[in-house]
């Protein structure tokens, strides 16, 4: 029996304007199991056009017999689907697939998920991140794919490039819209649908399906007609969002712009979309948002909070996140980075791997069941496990490494761009890749050795132990 995938992910979204260098970054974690490996691929231009078949749904498709060169994160088996959930493409186009989300019984009464031949999380950036060239191109391919072929899930999509930011969001078995991310603001989602007013007349910040208008329409959907808000429309808003994902947007409004935010709270049923920081976000911030726990709160579950209070609300970063990506566009030298955290994002780091690269390590490109720890996937893990043992104990440890690799991390990014910037073509791309190569085989081999350092520590915790007469 094929056991499906339950991705259950949070996401973030920043605009060139919100952030403290001018890039774009889009990020989410992937959410599904505790113990399921993931890898990092670099598909090579042509390596993925042709006829595709979906093991999930049976989707057929024929793709264009030319593909783009992209990064991507799949499954450590194809049993169930690929699963590609991320990447960066040759032009510098990012896409994160996907945000799980509901949609209410009103509108699946009118317009069912399609099980059989549909387009799902499984299979969208496999058969739109190779062959789009701009965000706004990748949302209108997705869109059409979807009204053709229908959907099993609703979803949210992430689209980036070095112009703008977007997020997309599938509506019912063949609708959809995407609203465009102002530059000045920044969004974050938790598995609910999540754009608000959608104005029709605006091309340039909104796109949908041609029909989604009169669909609504003629089954008398929309409960507010003076206006079009498509969460309301399509969305939820129950006891078990108000606990599952209303939090984990009310904590990065408590990050970002906790001014604005102060009135807030973790169930609000009407949080905004968009949001405007108030200061400028780092790529160490948006980091911090998908490894975050509800720190310095009653909320977490680490903390000292009560214990109704520590497990009341699902954090942001826990057991099953399987990776976490950051993907930065529209950086100042033309330099896109797949920032890639391989399992739990508050035990892992992330790791930058330019986009121009062609290789990465082979650590990264293995992981199997059962485990192998010369997999990078599961070097992570090992760490986290162990330091989960003992947590209050060891976590010190692993936060003195991490802020150790994290300043080593934007030093090696600093001083790789400044020396590829005299380079082109396939000699800023063998750079690139060596410098990826080599920082991210460093950091495997720091956690190699934080494991080892924790497993001597373990040893006098033993049950078995005794306080022994020195005298003997």
């Amino acid at each position: 029996m094929v056991s499906k995938k339950l991705s259950a992910c949070t996401s973030i979204l920043i605009g060139k304007g919100a952030s403290l260098d001018g890039s774009i970054m889009i990020g989410r974690n992937e959410d599904a199991k505790p113990a399921w490996p993931k890898r990092l691929v670099v598909h090579q231009r042509g390596e993925v056009g042709g006829r595709f078949r979906s093991k999930e749904t049976g989707l057929e498709l024929q793709l264009p017999q030319t593909s783009f060169k992209y990064t991507a994160t799949p499954e450590w088996t194809d049993r169930y689907g690929l699963f590609e959930e991320g990447g960066i493409n040759e032009y510098n186009v990012a896409m994160s697939a996907t945000e799980s989300a509901y949609c209410n019984e009103r509108v699946l009464a009118c317009d069912p998920l399609v099980e059989k031949g549909s387009l799902n999380e499984e299979a969208m950036v496999t058969v739109v991140l190779p062959f789009v060239k701009s965000a706004r191109e990748g949302v209108q391919r997705l869109g059409q794919l979807i009204a053709e072929h229908g959907t099993g899930e609703t979803n949210g999509v992430l689209f980036a490039d070095d112009q703008e930011a977007w997020y997309f969001e599938s509506g019912a078995g063949h609708y959809w819209v995407a609203q465009r991310i102002p530059d000045d603001c920044y969004a974050v989602v938790g598995n609910q649908l999540a754009i608000q007013e959608v104005d029709f007349n605006d091309p340039e910040n909104f796109l949908s399906h041609p029909q989604l208008q009169a669909f609504v329409e003629d089954n008398q959907l929309n409960p507010n007609p003076t206006g079009f808000n498509f969460r309301q429309i399509f969305g939820t808003q129950t006891r078990a969002d108000a606990i599952y994902s209303t939090p984990r947007v009310w904590d990065g409004h408590q990050c970002f712009s906790p001014k604005a935010a102060v009135l807030e709270t973790p169930e609000s049923q009407d949080l905004p979309f968009l949001m405007k920081p108030e200061g400028k976000l780092s790529i160490l911030d948006a980091q911090d948002y998908l490894a975050s726990h509800y720190q310095g709160t009653a909320f977490d579950p680490v903390g000292q909070g009560a214990a109704t209070d520590r497990h009341r609300y699902r954090p942001i970063s826990l057991a099953k996140t399987q990776e976490s990506h950051v993907l930065q566009t529209a950086r100042p030298n033309g330099n896109a980075i797949h920032w890639l955290s391989m399992g739990v994002a508050a035990e892992s780091s992330f790791v930058p791997f330019f986009a121009k690269a062609s290789d990465v390590p082979a650590p990264y490109k293995r992981g199997k069941l059962p485990v192998q720890l010369n997999a990078a996937y599961w070097i992570f893990k090992h760490a986290g496990v162990l330091v989960d043992s003992h947590y209050h104990d060891f976590f010190p440890l692993l936060a003195d490494l991490q802020k150790e690799l994290r300043i080593k991390a934007l030093a090696m990014v600093k001083q790789a761009d400044q020396a590829s910037a005299a380079l082109k073509g396939d000699q800023q791309a063998a750079y690139l890749t060596r410098q990826s190569m080599n920082f991210a085989t460093d950091v495997l081999t720091a956690y190699k050795e934080l494991s080892l350092t924790l497993i001597e520590k373990m040893t006098d915790y033993s049950p078995l132990n005794f306080k022994t007469d020195e005298n003997l």
